[in-house]
């Protein structure tokens, strides 16, 4: 991807674009590996698409600013599901779920995904979050999956001196199979308390009769924003939880809800806890949409699932929340993740401390089986009438291309994103062959007309690649998914209308207007790196850092920077800026900012010139503007490689953050990093303590580049 790369057309969501040329693709679709159960054997669409029920509130309190708050207790469980069909065996997962309800209706179920948090805007909503991976007998339990102790993680069994940090060793270690930490962010949520966001350091440990006294039992964090909820929400935590409060003051919106420890996340997520949170009303919820036809309200698809509502459900949804990820299995039905680092790519050692390679961390995992609201290959029964879906890529590693031309007469329109409502409906059906591009944690809120589409069984598609997603054409510039198995994700049984269909043609709606940032005040380019091995030709590390100077007038260098590093991203209260991301990696990274949302500004083609570690745009190179789906507001965004990406964000809370990529097995192994709006706090934990010298040196001098 140096200077000298020849140009070629791309494919980016639909919209040819010029960027340095990847390798041509393969032609061939490959097996893609996985636990002892072939995906071939596995009955399809016999399994009805599970709808996420309600979580129940465990009642109304008042905050300590005297609003009415919806309170919430919902721990995290070990449980058996049938994610397989059912003549196959269940699967040990995890799931968050309520332990307490204020109705006798209230749904006290533990699931993957996990039941939906229904909040209403600016209600704040605060839950009680609950460490329950215990037995029976109180005991903890370990990990389903196996846990690289080499990693920079939580550490708890570093105890109070060497927790979240990278631990050193004089041999390779095996997994770590002692108490699991988690701490639960929400994402997408705005205006939150740095205390309720999530911190990957503010984790902690279950309650258990049988934690190692030598044990850390919390974060660094947890003690500081134990201090700081008691203070400013009169929120309390203790032993095994701790209790979060949401504002909910953003436009209505699509977020979710996951897990997010440090080193930890891919793998605690893989396991199950996911959930979404959907904020409803204000100004621009679903009442404030008009039918331009007569200037009245417009009517969209619903009912969605309500609280209190029978389940099984009795009766009919028309708003679904659809969550896509992919996972492997064994044939006893358990989960299978890799437990070496040979199966990504053949290196089977020596690994750390004789080398800088970890030995179980994986770059990217790619499941063999698609997911759909915790079923394989559901089907899902519709009327020929319209549906409106919210979708989400709840992938740890998988970029979707979820493509709706395999259904006949259907038609596809998306009207939101991460930050809700769109400027204007989108006519995927008529810009996008009816295909709709989802990097990892996007969600999309469509809705998918079937008025036209024939009576019979039709495939959802994926055309995504079963690999890392660098962009370009489907088919050609990357070989599509597996049609056998990653390539279909869920079945519609299509079924006459049961009734006249009142809901507002999409291409009548006219969505809430959304007032744009003011101008930014600073530009903040940052870098996307990927760090290779100085004893294999194979990626180490991901990783996040800074450019010097303006590489839109002469070439930047960049300077990697890892998460033990001091803050370098600290936006003033209250200021609007732009973060350039220049992605100097062969593979498009998902990035994400907590806290904010943020306008996604443009794209530029740039060079890349490893050996002196620049960056520069293109001279001459032309900007291209977000596409149609990306206007409005989003908290993650699709930066492609040999581009800059530019998103302008306003930074209104202060308090200790981070952003990061969402390809979860990136943000386990460095491509975090902490950033913090205004000054430091006082009493806040400070810097960690600096690694010993030998692995400092490694650090600074092992080479980043570029491509894998």
């Amino acid at each position: 991807m140096g200077g000298a790369a020849g140009l070629a057309l791309f494919w980016r969501g639909g919209t040819l674009y010029a960027r340095p040329a990847a390798a041509p693709a393969a032609t061939l679709v490959a097996s893609i590996p996985g636990g002892t159960l072939d995906p071939n054997a596995i009955p399809k669409f016999v399994t009805p698409l599970l709808i996420p029920p309600v979580m129940p509130r465990a009642g109304t309190v008042k905050n300590k600013m005297g609003k009415n708050t919806d309170y919430y207790e919902i721990s995290m469980r070990q449980i058996s599901q049938q994610i397989l069909p059912p003549s196959l065996p269940a699967t040990t997962v995890w799931g968050y779920g309520a332990v307490k309800a204020e109705s006798k209706k209230g749904l006290l179920l533990h699931n993957a995904p996990s039941l939906t948090i229904e909040a209403s805007w600016n209600t704040p909503v605060r839950v009680k979050w609950i460490n329950e991976l215990v037995d029976a007998n109180g005991a903890y339990l370990p990990h389903l999956l196996p846990v690289d102790p080499t990693l920079h993680w939580a550490n708890p069994p570093g105890g109070t001196m060497g927790r979240d940090m990278r631990p050193m060793f004089e041999s390779t270690p095996g997994p770590y199979t002692g108490p699991v930490p988690i701490v639960t962010h929400v994402h997408g949520a705005v205006g939150v308390g740095d205390e309720s966001d999530g911190y990957a350091e503010a984790w902690y440990l279950p309650v258990a009769n049988n934690i190692p006294p030598n044990y850390a039992t919390e974060g660094t964090w947890y003690s500081f924003f134990a201090g700081k909820a008691a203070a400013n929400l009169g929120a309390t935590w203790g032993p095994g939880f701790a209790t979060f409060e949401y504002p909910n003051a953003h436009r209505a919106s699509t977020i979710w809800y996951h897990d997010h420890t440090l080193g930890m996340t891919r793998l605690n997520v893989y396991a199950g806890p996911a959930g979404f949170y959907i904020i409803r009303g204000g100004p621009a919820g679903d009442k404030a949409v008009l039918d331009t036809r007569f200037g009245t309200p417009a009517v969209l698809p619903g009912p969605a699932p309500m609280a209190n509502d029978k389940f099984p459900p009795n009766k009919t949804y028309y708003e679904i929340p659809i969550a896509i990820q992919d996972r492997s299995f064994n044939a006893d039905g358990s989960l299978f993740y890799p437990d070496t680092r040979a199966f990504f790519d053949g290196i089977e050692g020596p690994y750390i401390p004789t080398t800088d390679i970890s030995p179980i961390w994986n770059p990217e995992f790619f499941g063999n089986c698609i997911m759909v609201n915790g079923k394989t290959w559901p089907f899902l029964a519709v009327e020929q009438r319209r549906y409106r879906f919210r979708l989400l890529n709840g992938c740890n590693s998988r970029f979707l291309i979820l493509d709706f031309s395999m259904i006949p007469g259907v038609e596809v329109w998306q009207i939101g994103n991460e930050g809700g409502f769109l400027t204007a409906p989108v006519n995927l059906t008529a810009v996008n062959a009816n295909r709709l591009l989802m990097g990892l944690a996007e969600r999309a809120d469509v809705i998918v007309d079937f008025t036209n589409v024939p009576l019979g069984t039709h495939i959802l598609g994926n055309i995504g690649p079963d690999e890392p997603f660098g962009g370009g054409i489907p088919g050609v510039d990357f070989v599509v998914a597996d049609p056998a198995t990653t390539g279909q994700v869920l079945a519609f049984q299509v079924g006459p209308a049961v009734a006249p269909d009142p809901t507002t043609p999409p291409m009548f709606l006219q969505l809430p207007a959304i007032t744009p940032l003011p101008p930014e005040t600073v530009t903040r380019p940052l870098a996307l790196l990927e760090k290779m091995s100085e004893f294999f030709e194979a990626p180490a590390e991901a990783v996040l850092g800074t450019v010097a100077g303006d590489p839109n007038l002469v070439p930047g260098e960049w300077t990697p920077r890892m998460w033990m590093g001091a803050v370098t991203e600290n936006p003033a209260l209250g200021a609007v800026e732009v973060w350039e991301l220049y992605n100097a990696t062969a593979d498009a990274h998902p990035m994400h900012i907590h806290e904010v949302v943020f306008e996604v500004v443009n794209r530029q083609d740039i060079f890349v010139n490893e050996g002196e570690r620049t960056v520069a745009v293109v001279p001459g190179s032309l900007s291209q503007p977000p596409e149609p789906w990306e206007t409005g507001f989003k908290d993650t965004v699709i930066a492609y490689p040999g581009q800059v990406t530019r998103v302008r964000a306003q930074f209104n809370t202060p308090g200790q953050f981070v952003w990061h990529c969402h390809i979860v097995e990136h943000e386990d192994n460095e491509m975090m990093r902490p950033y913090r709006i205004g000054p430091e706090q006082p009493g806040q934990p400070g810097a960690l303590a600096m690694m010993g010298s030998v692995e400092a040196d490694r650090q600074l001098f092992v080479p980043f580049v570029g491509t894998e």
